[in-house]
């Protein structure tokens, strides 16, 4: 696919969560390896995030999002961005991930409180949903950025930022 061929193409419209938990450190679950993700096939780490369903409210497609991914239902949202992240995807995805329907994300971030239990955590497949995670640590703040693919560093600091005033 040519860039002229990708800027055609639309971005996907997306959620995403920042989970906190009560000594302010970040939710992450590493990618499991699937055929045809996003990110390729690296072992790369990111908080919950995902595609919105048609006429859905962000807050709702942030809580399903969450629970789909990660089993986390008990939590309070304690901030909501102000404006909507965008990325795009590298150009040798472009064409590739999301069935090639889309160049990147758009997306609207929620920063959450988890108010259950570690063992409420549970990333098994869902009925309708792939296994997103294969695994999953509480991070410090400060290593986010280099957890992430890099293609979303960018997108991730911005919203560090943005929710300073929720973290240690």
């Amino acid at each position: 696919m040519t860039s002229a061929d990708a800027q055609d193409l639309p971005y996907r419209p997306c959620v995403g969560v920042m989970l906190l938990n009560a000594q302010g450190h970040v939710w992450v679950g590493r990618r499991a390896a699937r055929a045809g993700a996003a990110e390729g096939r690296d072992k790369w780490w990111q908080m919950p995030q995902g595609g919105m369903d048609a006429g859905e409210a962000p807050e709702d497609a942030a809580r399903r999002e969450l629970e789909e991914e990660t089993g986390v239902r008990r939590i309070d949202i304690i901030g909501r961005a102000q404006r909507w992240y965008t990325y795009d995807l590298p150009k040798e995805l472009i064409g590739v991930a999301w069935d090639g329907r889309y160049r990147g994300q758009t997306q609207l971030w929620f920063a959450v409180r988890f108010a259950g239990e570690d063992s409420e955590i549970d990333l098994g497949p869902r009925p309708g949903h792939e296994v997103e995670f294969d695994a999953w640590q509480w991070a410090p703040v400060a290593d986010l950025p280099r957890l992430v693919v890099p293609f979303k560093r960018r997108v991730y600091a911005s919203v560090l930022q943005e929710f300073a005033a929720h973290l240690p």
